[in-house]
């Protein structure tokens, strides 16, 4: 009854995750692109800074953006900020739920550090904060310096962040760590800086005096932030499916270019909207740096014994490989992976997938040489201990099923 509660809760949480996600990306792209679109008009209203034309859904609509505020507080004003509330409450109860409820399992990596469960989560938490508190004083200090300097500075500090999480937890924790980390500074920026602003601006009309510029200044620098930043935090929520990105040695290395690869992408659609012509000259660097993440990827699988002699390999096959490589498999999976699990709450194998005869392994050694084989995946946080000799002779059943299958 309490597994059952559990999944249910999951689900429920990440379908709401994903509402609230959708919900707030898409106003995030709107309003970017809205803001970018503005045409100025000499028989705009005083303060207006540009307008906009658009048509949706059967209807005209005619949009006048101010850049400071308008001379009278209107009636009614919609706020947008609950979606990105309900996103981030929504992805920390995840985070809670499986991750650190689940520690042993997909945060510590007993290899690289054997930690409590409260001590990853405790550090978890302090890097959390940590990542907002030095993001937002980095903005602070750089708000009337160079772009680039600002720029420059924000990626060393998530590179850095991500080298040391993948130093310290598992590689799908680090992964899921860091993305939770860009997570809260965009939802911090609209939190803490961007609704106080605008409350500010607010309460200086119904006061009937002027609103100081610099809140808009912040809150456009802050939203802009926000849109380069949507698109890896969208691959790394996605990214923990592929464990090929994110469990290999340089998964960190992954994330800084991936940063790259999604600002260049937003920066395209940014131009784009503002009528000029589209840069198609940004496809050409992200490919390469597609490219070099394919392959940082391959170098940052566990390190296997090459086979000289496949042909020598498949006369060894019927016995000795299939039997060495079933004693780890079983020894090292089947704990979870069983018709009957002995892992504790866990009702069920992982996706059903049975690890205990020899035919379960065969029907599945394309998932298993994947998961452990061209990466760290499995088993979660290396907690059965897993060795790179032992990953070696799993690489050797599956070259040897994989021969025998295309013979």
């Amino acid at each position: 009854m309490i597994f059952l509660f559990q999944e249910w809760t999951e689900l429920i949480l990440r379908w709401f995750h994903v509402i609230a996600g959708i919900a707030w990306i898409g106003s995030s792209f709107y309003f970017i692109a809205l803001d970018l679109s503005l045409k100025q008009n000499k028989n705009l209203p005083d303060n207006s800074h540009g307008e906009a034309w658009q048509v949706h859904g059967g209807g005209f609509y005619h949009l006048v953006k101010y850049l400071v505020a308008p001379s009278k507080l209107p009636s009614e004003l919609t706020w947008f900020k609950w979606e990105a509330y309900a996103t981030w409450v929504s992805g920390f109860a995840l985070l809670a739920l499986i991750y650190y409820a689940g520690a042993e399992l997909y945060m510590i990596d007993i290899v690289k550090y054997d930690l409590e469960k409260y001590e990853a989560v405790i550090i978890s938490i302090l890097g959390i904060v940590f990542g907002w508190v030095i993001y937002d004083l980095v903005c602070r200090i750089s708000l009337k310096t160079n772009i680039y300097i600002l720029i420059s500075s924000i990626f060393i500090l998530i590179t850095v962040m991500s080298w040391i999480y993948s130093e310290i937890f598992s590689y799908r924790g680090a992964f899921m760590q860091i993305g939770t980390v860009l997570g809260t500074i965009m939802v911090a920026n609209v939190l803490m800086i961007i609704i106080p602003g605008q409350k500010k601006v607010v309460a200086s009309l119904i006061a009937n005096e002027t609103p100081d510029p610099i809140h808009g200044a912040v809150a456009k620098q802050r939203s802009l932030h926000n849109n380069y930043l949507t698109l890896p935090v969208i691959f790394i929520m996605i990214s923990n499916h592929y464990p090929l990105i994110y469990a290999t040695k340089y998964s960190w290395i992954i994330i800084s270019i991936i940063l790259i690869i999604g600002a260049l992408i937003r920066h395209f659609f940014n131009i784009k909207h503002t009528g000029a012509k589209p840069p198609y000259w940004i496809c050409f660097p992200i490919i390469i740096l597609a490219s070099v993440i394919f392959y940082i990827s391959y170098l940052g699988k566990p390190q296997l014994t090459k086979i000289k002699n496949t042909a020598s390999l498949i006369e060894l096959i019927p016995k000795e490989t299939l039997v060495s490589a079933k004693e780890i498999i079983v020894s090292k999976c089947s704990m979870c992976h069983a018709r009957e699990p002995l892992w504790e709450n866990m009702q069920n194998a992982p996706k059903l997938v049975n690890l205990e005869t020899s035919t379960d392994i065969i029907n599945n050694i394309q998932s298993i040489h994947k998961q452990s084989v061209l990466s760290y995946a499995m088993p979660p946080g290396n907690i059965s201990f897993l060795e790179d000799n032992e990953r070696n002779l799993i690489n050797q059943l599956y070259l040897s099923v994989h021969h025998l299958k295309n013979k």
